[in-house]
């Protein structure tokens, strides 16, 4: 099979500050900026960090797995690939799909969170005109270049870091009194996070928001769809890997702990970032409007990685000859446009954020994603256990896998356990029912076009690093 060095269509011009940047510009993002109120209202403070937690455990697993996978096997719509390979083509195209949903729908949900920090200001302003505006300029970024895209996202995402950074010495520094509230109230302390009780609601709701956690999650695997357009793949994507998941759990973590304790149970939600939220109750002049803008931007960024990856599924699916050659072309900048502009129309989903109430419109969108992300995250799973498998029975030396997963079978075995109990998890929540009433048909169309519409081809033969 060609790669997209053999057919000159996509360039390799991505460096590794542009892969990391990347993958935490898709993850630090709507999940992380507005899913966590919705989760801290719904779990409490103590389920939050237990949830956080265990999401943290699964993106350690789901990407150990993709390492092994994409150092051997570096291309651009990686998932999809892995999955026809070593599950089945129906398999692989189903994924495609899953994943090009992840993230179109992805999109309708980060600008209706951008329309929500806009209302911050112009209260007035009804939130699609502001979908409408950023829909304009998010295509016109991905449209110019491959490295203008990678080179603004460097930048979008180095601002999210530091302003995660801020974000949790300033709340510690607030939790414990140094910094003073904004009405005089004495410092919280820990007391929030144990108010309600340690579970309120009992162990259910932590279940119930596994798919939202993940959805928060959602970006870190960008690092196996950019790998077809990175420099030297084989050296740049473990270290990726290795800081990103480094950095990820110390921000979430971290993150969400000065969420939980500053903020009650009964205030959280998602029509307000609880960032702002924060710093509207700490007494530091204009720094919840510094805040909502900085979390504008970081919105913004997590949209624009977030075309970047459903225009580069379609381009994939149609490199793959399973979807018209149109979405294939490049234009002389070597992007995609018909691919990005297909995708774009998920952006159109924010729309609908006028008529039906935001706040429904978001968690029902983050919920569909979540969801698509998740069974992605099972496909990559279940295609390394089978890849490592397979090369195993093939008497190959483990030496020739230049990146492994550690303590096969147990990782790819316990992340696919996982994901899947997140996805059950759907079934107890009503606000997030119906991504599985959205998501089951979808995986099941996918499957009947796949069969209505391929012919049988002949297995492609697997390959490994050599």
């Amino acid at each position: 099979m060609k790669t997209e060095q053999d057919n000159g269509q996509l360039k390799r011009t991505m460096k590794t500050r542009h892969l990391i940047m990347l993958s935490l510009g898709g993850v630090i993002g709507t999940g992380l900026f507005f899913n966590t109120g919705y989760i801290i209202s719904t779990t409490g403070a103590a389920g939050t960090l237990l949830a956080y937690l265990i999401g943290a455990l699964v993106v350690w697993l789901v990407m150990q797995c993709l390492g092994e996978l994409s150092v051997a096997m570096p291309e651009t719509g990686a998932f999809h690939v892995y999955a026809a390979r070593y599950l089945g083509p129906a398999t692989g195209y189903t994924v495609a799909w899953l994943y090009w949903l992840t993230w179109t729908v992805a999109l309708g949900s980060s600008f209706t969170a951008a329309g929500f920090c806009m209302q911050y200001w112009f209260p007035q302003v009804p939130v699609w005109i502001w979908c409408v505006v950023f829909c304009a300029v998010i295509f016109a970024l991905n449209v110019i270049s491959t490295r203008f895209f990678a080179e603004g996202e460097f930048w979008f995402s180095l601002v999210k870091v530091i302003t995660i950074i801020a974000f949790i010495i300033l709340g510690g520094a607030a939790i414990f009194g140094f910094i003073p509230m904004q009405d005089g109230s004495p410092a919280p302390g820990l007391a929030n996070l144990t108010a309600e009780g340690w579970f309120p609601h009992g162990g259910l709701p932590i279940l119930m928001t596994m798919v939202a956690v993940n959805f928060a999650f959602s970006g870190t695997e960008l690092i196996g769809i950019a790998a077809g357009e990175t420099q030297n793949p084989h050296k740049v994507i473990p270290v990726a890997i290795r800081t990103t998941i480094a950095r990820l759990i110390i921000f979430f973590i971290g993150t969400v702990f000065v969420l939980a304790a500053l903020i009650p149970m009964q205030q959280a939600g998602v029509e307000k970032s609880p960032f702002v939220l924060v710093f509207e109750k700490v007494g530091i002049p204009y720094a919840a409007d510094i805040f909502n803008f900085v979390i504008l931007t970081a919105i913004l960024s997590a949209a624009n990685s977030g075309l970047y990856a459903s225009g580069r599924m379609l381009w994939s699916l149609s490199n793959e000859k399973t979807l018209p050659r149109c979405f294939a072309r490049v234009n002389k900048n070597g992007v995609p446009l018909t691919a990005i502009s297909v995708s774009m129309l998920g952006g159109v989903l924010a729309l609908f954020s006028s008529v039906i109430a935001p706040d429904t419109v978001f968690v029902a969108l983050s919920a569909i994603s979540g969801f698509a992300v998740v069974a992605v995250w099972i496909s990559i799973c279940a295609s390394h256990f089978m890849f490592r498998r397979r090369h195993l029975q093939a008497g190959k030396p483990l030496a020739d896998i230049q990146y492994r997963a550690p303590w096969y079978p147990l990782v790819p075995v316990l992340g696919f356990v996982l994901c899947l109990v997140a996805c059950i998890g759907l079934a107890f929540d009503p606000t997030q029912r119906i991504a599985l009433y959205c998501g089951l048909p979808f995986v099941a169309l996918c499957y009947g076009a796949y069969y209505l519409t391929q012919t049988p081809k002949t297995q492609e033969p697997e390959h490994v690093a050599e």
